[in-house]
């Protein structure tokens, strides 16, 4: 029987949850605040991996593993870094039967373990560029866990460099920055907002973070990726240092990158629709499903047959399809599924279609329907998959531009975030104890500062004084 889905404008935070549920994505662990990422979702995360680690490997970095554990003494040597991560550490003081001379942290990022080895490797300016990629489970202790969004076991990659200055280290970060913007945008079809985080939303450790955010159909701010430019903190702490060619010692310049299976929520909440998740054909484990549709069983032999000949006919054109044949579930109960299921495109074919030499597409963005004949199946194929592609973006663009406000005083501030929401710019002074004040009030966190546009002369939204920069506030996951 088929789930009612809780409608969007019901109850957005509901709708995300049973779409992921219905769309057999993942579900709830035994372990509070874990999920368990079904198939269907491990494949779409495969395929984002895939493009990701493509695209990285293709501007020379290298894939390695380190360690789940770190020692506890680690994380202590640089100051910004264990306080910024402490109140989500996991600790483990006990193992093998007895206590641990030393805690262990579960590894809620990798950069103390990781420049530890640094340390060992880099001895030479020859040994530099150090360009090493992981990916990796995480662990960080979520009071409030979400789907995807927020769990205390996640999957991501991470990237760490090590440079011979900072002018190339900056280059690395925004150049990853790029990167990342290109696979949101041109691979999951979301348009985001490059910029910078404020000092006090920067990551523990940095010199500055560089971040690329999106905006959900509820007009939240989502953080798809960050690239933080360390400078030489930890090279400092873990002496992470090389000879020049003039043969005077110095420390490296580094950076640190990554994005995580929060990308799937992403997807999610910017492209779905009240039937359920809806997914972009770059990424989406099945690009088209065929439902054959038969009255007897002397018809099911020739539509099966057809089908078979069609699917073999696209995955010859590397086009990722699947046959539903069960003949235990109905034309209506499979036809929902996939709805659900946000499979771009569905290929219908009974007796009459057979008839016709022709099958019916239906597109699952727009809902459709159009007959095709067979001679002209893959060309249209590959035409609405490009199509769809490109329409999720346009759509999302144009409902982050429409929820996008430039405000200039106080007291609109407060109305436009409580009764509008999505992205509001403002003039900021860049004092902390306003941006904290704002916060406070009204909830609303500064995202970033634009790479683009982020230069105006202004007065700061809260305390009126003079202002260089319009910053991006919002509410947040």
């Amino acid at each position: 029987m088929a789930v009612k889905i809780t409608s969007r404008s019901e109850n957005f935070s509901r709708w995300y949850i049973e779409v992921i549920k219905e769309a057999d994505l993942a579900e709830y662990s035994p372990v509070r605040g874990c999920i368990v990422i079904k198939p269907y979702g491990y494949a779409l995360w495969e395929n984002i991996q895939k493009i990701l680690d493509e695209k990285l490997k293709a501007t020379g970095h290298k894939n390695a593993y380190f360690p789940l554990f770190i020692p506890e003494s680690f994380l202590k040597k640089e100051k910004e870094h264990i306080e910024g991560f402490s109140p989500q550490l996991a600790v483990v003081t006990y193992g093998g039967g007895k206590q641990l001379e030393e805690n262990l942290i579960v590894r809620p990022t990798s950069e103390t373990i990781i420049y530890a080895s640094f340390a060992r490797w880099i001895k030479s300016w020859r040994d530099l560029p150090l360009l090493i990629n992981q990916w990796a489970n995480v662990v960080r202790w979520e009071l409030r866990p979400r789907f995807f969004l927020r769990t205390m076991e996640f999957l991501w990659q991470e990237g760490h460099t090590a440079h011979a200055s900072h002018k190339e280290a900056e280059k690395e970060a925004l150049n990853i920055l790029k990167i990342y913007r290109q696979l949101v945008e041109e691979e999951l079809a979301i348009p985001v907002v490059a910029g910078v985080k404020s000092e006090k939303e920067k990551f523990a450790g940095a010199l500055r973070t560089f971040t690329i955010e999106a905006m959900t159909q509820d007009k939240k701010a989502l953080q798809m990726g960050t690239s933080h430019d360390l400078g030489q903190n930890f090279a400092r702490v873990f002496n992470i240092s090389f000879q020049d060619e003039k043969g005077n010692s110095r420390y490296v310049w580094q950076t640190s990158w990554g994005v995580s299976t929060r990308l799937i929520g992403g997807i999610i909440m910017v492209h779905g629709d009240d039937k359920g998740i809806v997914l972009p054909p770059k990424v989406a484990p099945i690009q088209v499903v065929i439902i054959p549709v038969w009255p007897n069983e002397i018809e099911k032999k020739r539509v099966i047959e057809k089908t078979r000949e069609i699917k073999e006919k696209l995955e010859t054109e590397k086009i990722r399809v699947l046959v539903d044949e069960r003949d235990y579930v109905t034309f209506g109960e499979k036809h929902y599924e996939w709805e659900k299921k946000g499979v771009p495109i569905r290929i219908e074919i009974g007796p009459k279609e057979l008839v016709a030499s022709q099958v019916v597409l239906v597109r699952r963005d727009t809902g459709e329907k159009k007959a095709t004949l067979e001679t002209e199946l893959i060309s249209e194929i590959r035409r609405d998959l490009e199509a769809i592609q490109v329409d999720l973006y346009r759509r999302a663009l144009n409902f982050q531009r429409k929820n996008t406000y430039e405000v200039f005083s106080w007291d609109e501030f407060k109305k436009m975030i409580k009764t509008k929401r999505g992205f509001l710019k403002a003039s900021w002074c860049g004092a902390g104890e306003c941006e904290e004040a704002i916060k406070k009030e009204t909830k609303a966190i500064i995202r970033c500062i634009p790479l683009e546009g982020g230069k105006a002369e202004g007065n700061c939204i809260f305390c009126g004084k003079s202002s260089t920069r319009k910053v991006i506030f919002a509410l947040s996951y």
